[in-house]
């Protein structure tokens, strides 16, 4: 048996032999194993000889049987042979038979149709002898439900009347006309009465017949006049028409042979009677009197037709069912669109304006103007070079005249604007309407709102040598940094989609840049003269406070103040500002901001600390006082601020410093660097400099 191993045999044959392990021991028996061999290898030849004979007979029936195969299928072949020779003399004939049918079937038909002609000749002959005696005696004429036949003779007899001369057969002719109508009549009738009675099959039997006559037409119009009949309940009427439109597109192909041009008739006489006469209902009535009633109304409308112009997309209207449905929508909207951009940007002039002069009228403010023309360009030239004020001070009393309500309300209604723009604009026109729009947004929003507010904000800085001024700018700059975020967002949102593929853009882009360089350079001069003003209340808070005792104390031996008045005061109001101008800005313009006032208030303190003469007490005293200053500093995170101030406490330690010292302060890190007119300049602020001994140690 398969797999054969020899190895494996002899082993195993070994083991059950008594005597026989392959490993030796003590039981180990040659002679006994190799008998067992022995009778074996005879028992495997006996077997060897028998398994032989058996494959010889089986070999020799194989071969006998293989003879007797053969032989069998060569009379199989022989037999097919015969088989297939008879099929194709039974082809042959079937062909030839065929062929003879054909020809007595083209035979018998060239006989029949003549004489199917000639019997329907004779019978129209025969009903137009009746039309010719004026007496209709036919079955076909009298027997009502023969009207199918009747209907079919009658439009024969008419193709026929038509061909006759009018002056032989005019009566003849205007009878046949009059039975051919009646019968059309008749089969109209029949038609809508089997429509009302829902009779699908009696009406396309109907339909068929009135096909081939010219009232096919006013038999569509019947069925479309009845589809409609209590279609229009409801106060939607789009949503009717669409639930009318689904329920014919199911029915009318199994009425006519040709549905599409039904549905699209019907479809049509929806959009040119219902919803036409639906839409001027709605837009007449607020047309010359509520513009955005009206604007709001129009939006809708177009929308909703467009709308259910897109479901009716779905049915099968002929080849070209966009272009079609495209022209009903603009058939009655175009009396409306052709003008929607005046409209719309007469409505949202009036709107803004209305909205601005709201706020302004709940402010009990009466708007300045801010002229223009030759005086007024110059003197924002002057104003812009020199920075200084024009003109009187304005007190706002606190008011921005910046309101995130108005401008809200600016911005929806431009962004309805812009909606309706996208809807109801054609797309040729689309850029430069919604161009118009962005115009109107920059006129009410950033030159009558914004810029009026920075103007008015302007002029409400007090001038920098003014005593406890109020400063209300920043909140204007907090307020207009806010709003021109929310303009600039729907400049993206809603603006760039309608223009960014027209030149439109650029045009748009370069009026955004204009506006915002504007209302820069009026931020910017603000913020500086804004800077001024808290530099001016710092200075009078310096001479108000500070006092020349503060540096030069009569009794050096007993001072008990850490800082003076002055500094303190100076230091609180800095911190206010410092709060006060972080809450009003955002991202880098803070840091710019703290930076320059920083730098000022650096500026201020030095020139303030050379007017003052010191002793060792009262530099110490001034040490004090620079390093509150310092600590204030720090608030402004602003690391030239902290550097410029640690430079100014280093230079404070020279007015205290013993005279020997002086040399190697000066040469320390911190005023190594520095101009030795600057450090001579600190020096002589000491009371005792003017001694020979501190004059020889500094030179």
């Amino acid at each position: 048996q398969e797999p054969f191993v020899a190895d494996e045999y002899i082993e195993r044959l070994a083991w059950r032999t008594p005597g026989g392990g392959s490993r030796g021991g003590e039981a180990f028996d040659p002679k006994r194993l190799l008998e067992e061999f022995v009778n074996h290898i005879q028992e495997l030849q006996v077997m060897d000889e028998r398994i032989q004979r058996k494959v010889e007979k089986l070999e020799q029936q194989c071969q006998k049987e293989a003879k007797e195969f053969a032989k069998k299928v060569q009379e199989l072949q022989k037999s097919n042979q015969v088989a297939f020779q008879h099929f194709q003399e039974l082809d042959e004939h079937i062909s030839y038979v065929a062929t003879k049918v054909c020809h007595l079937g083209d035979q018998l038909e060239g006989v029949n149709t003549p004489r199917q002609r000639a019997v329907e000749a004779q019978k129209l002959m025969k009903y137009f002898n009746e039309f010719l005696d004026g007496e209709l005696k036919s079955d076909v004429f009298t027997n009502s439900e023969k009207i199918k036949e009747a209907a079919d003779i009658i439009q024969k007899l008419h193709l026929i009347a038509q061909e006759l001369p009018f002056d032989r057969f005019s009566e003849v002719k205007s009878k046949i006309a009059s039975k051919y109508h009646d019968l059309e009549c008749q089969l109209i009738q029949e038609f809508t009465s089997a429509q009302r009675r829902g009779e699908i099959s009696r009406m396309r039997e109907v339909a068929a017949v009135l096909l081939h006559f010219k009232g096919y037409s006013h038999c569509v119009d019947v069925y479309i006049k009845q589809c409609q009949e209590g279609a229009f309940l409801r106060n939607d009427v789009f949503e009717d028409a669409a639930i009318l439109c689904q329920r014919v597109n199911k029915q009318v192909g199994e009425i006519f042979s040709n549905p599409e041009t039904v549905l699209a008739k019907l479809i049509q006489n929806i959009f040119e009677v219902k919803l036409q006469s639906y839409v001027k209902d709605q837009l007449e009535e607020h047309r010359k009197s509520d513009a955005e009633q009206y604007l709001k109304n129009l939006y809708d409308l177009y929308t909703r037709t467009t709308n259910l112009s897109s479901k009716l997309m779905e049915f099968n209207l002929g080849t070209d069912k966009q272009t079609f449905l495209s022209k009903l929508i603009k058939a009655i909207f175009i009396s409306y669109l052709e003008n929607y951009i005046e409209v719309e940007i007469g409505y949202l002039k009036s709107r803004s304006a209305m909205i601005l002069q709201r706020y302004y009228d709940s402010k009990n403010h009466q708007k300045r103007s801010i002229g223009t023309g030759g005086i007024q360009d110059l003197k924002e030239r002057l104003r812009q070079r020199t920075n200084l004020p024009l003109g009187p001070s304005i007190d706002t009393h606190g008011e921005t005249f910046l309101s995130q309500d108005v401008v809200v309300n600016l911005l929806q209604e431009t962004k309805q604007a812009f909606e309706r723009c996208h809807r109801l604009s054609d797309p040729s026109d689309l850029p430069k309407n919604a161009f118009r729009i962005f115009s109107m947004l920059v006129e009410f929003l950033c030159t009558e709102h914004i810029d009026y507010a920075l103007e008015t904000g302007l002029a409400g800085i007090p001038s920098s040598d003014s005593k406890n001024a109020n400063l209300y700018f920043l909140d204007v700059v907090h307020q207009a940094n806010t709003i021109f975020h929310l303009f600039d967002k729907q400049f993206n949102d809603h603006l760039m989609p309608l223009i960014s593929s027209s030149p439109k853009l650029s045009e748009c882009l370069q009026k955004k840049k204009e506006i915002i360089e504007q209302m820069e350079v009026k931020l910017d001069m603000g913020i500086d003269r804004t800077l001024n003003c808290m530099i001016g209340q710092m200075k009078h808070i310096l001479a108000a406070e500070q006092k020349k005792t503060d540096f030069k104390p009569e009794d050096e031996n007993n001072v008990l103040i850490q800082y003076t008045n002055a500094c303190v005061k100076v230091c609180g109001y800095v911190r206010k500002q410092v709060e006060k101008i972080r809450n009003s800005m955002d991202g880098k313009n803070v840091d710019t901001v703290l930076m320059e006032l920083g730098v000022r208030f650096h500026r201020l303190i030095y020139e303030h600390l050379q007017q003052y003469s010191y002793s060792c007490m009262g530099g110490m005293l001034a040490i004090c006082d620079v390093a509150e200053y310092r600590k204030c500093a720090k608030d402004f995170k602003i690391a030239l601020v902290l550097q410029l101030f640690d430079t100014l406490h280093a230079l404070c330690n020279l007015l205290v410093v013993a005279p020997d010292n002086l040399k190697q302060v000066c040469s320390g890190e911190q005023l190594a660097n520095l101009d030795k007119n600057i450090l001579h300049s600190f020096v002589q602020l000491r009371v005792d400099y003017r001694s020979a001994r501190l004059a020889r140690h500094f030179s």
